[in-house]
């Protein structure tokens, strides 16, 4: 490779490597993209306009404890809401990309088949999300909630906590109204 070629990707890394900025609240989402469990394309906040949805992300095996936890609360609490959503976002980069259909099917086989619309795989990305997410604890679930436009309400990360659940609850009706 010529030393020209070499340095005419370098502006192409530099940019590469760019760190994507931390998500604020009132900012709208930046475009986030993945497959439901179902095999359709999901593209957000785009597929949750006119709802408030709150988005779980967990970046690791073990952060679906605590994604999980966060789920079943809020799906106890919101479920029959219509105006309410969520999507739970497994963050799978690295090599275990290379695992996608081994990865995909037996979430699937584990995840109840009325859930597998709310569960969106995101396999490129995620080091931006990191980044976005202010990322620090490997096994919290980062949590994002969206107004009914597609803008960050209220953000969150760790395991589930009551006096955090209330929080997300009160922002939830504040957003409804």
């Amino acid at each position: 490779m010529t030393m020209a070629l070499i340095l005419s990707l370098i502006p192409v890394a530099a940019f590469a490597a760019e760190p994507a900025p931390e998500i604020k609240i009132g900012e709208r989402l930046p475009e986030l993209r993945g497959e439901s469990l179902t095999g359709r394309e999901a593209v957000l906040p785009q597929a949750a306009e006119g709802r408030v949805t709150l988005l779980l992300l967990g970046f690791t095996y073990k952060s679906r404890f605590a994604v999980e936890a966060w789920a079943e609360r809020f799906r106890a609490r919101f479920q029959s809401d219509p105006r309410v959503t969520f999507y739970e976002l497994p963050m799978i980069g690295g090599a275990a990309r290379l695992a996608r259909w081994f990865i995909d099917r037996g979430m699937r086989r584990g995840t109840p088949e009325g859930d597998h619309e709310h569960v969106i795989t995101v396999y490129r990305g995620v080091d931006s999300w990191k980044r976005r997410v202010r990322f620090v604890e490997p096994d919290a679930a980062y949590l994002i909630l969206l107004d009914r436009t597609g803008k960050v309400a209220w953000r969150h990360q760790g395991a589930f906590e009551d006096s955090a659940f209330q929080a997300l609850s009160r922002k939830i009706s504040e957003s409804l109204n």
